[in-house]
């Protein structure tokens, strides 16, 4: 496993060059969206939000970004659904994009599913902001 995130502490907007990297964010409420888009944008990422896996799967591959962030919790189709479903497109087509769960459901076997369907880390809301940019520079540096 990576380093723990404590080892991130210092992550601030001028510490961290993130400029150039796209990110994903999909959620169903609007005032999450915003607020993760608004932590984003201060560390110079290019944030693209939508509002349900539907339309996740329909901006990934015309988008082609870097990093999926995605609540778990959503109508129609959950995240887990969304992220299973996005690892069995091709690669040139998202099927390897690094994905982060950001959700309210926060006991370890929420962890755990997460994990297994595909996201490579899960952070519990509310969460931390320089969690998810500890989290986004430890998926990206590799």
């Amino acid at each position: 496993m990576s380093e723990p995130l404590e080892d991130w502490l210092i992550l601030s907007a001028d510490s961290v060059n993130l400029a150039g990297l796209k990110v994903l964010v999909v959620d169903d409420d609007p005032d999450s969206r915003d607020l993760v888009a608004f932590l984003l944008e201060e560390y110079g990422i290019e944030v693209i939000v939508v509002a349900s896996a539907l339309e996740a799967l329909k901006t990934l591959a015309s988008v082609q970004p870097d990093i999926l962030l995605c609540d778990i919790g959503m109508p129609d189709m959950d995240g887990y659904m969304l992220m299973r479903q996005i690892r069995g497109l091709p690669p040139e087509q998202g099927g390897q994009i690094p994905a982060i769960a950001l959700t309210a459901y926060a006991g370890e076997s929420n962890q755990q599913q997460a994990l297994k369907a595909g996201f490579q880390r899960h952070l519990a809301k509310p969460v931390e902001p320089m969690d998810v940019i500890a989290v986004i520079v430890e998926l990206t540096k590799k």
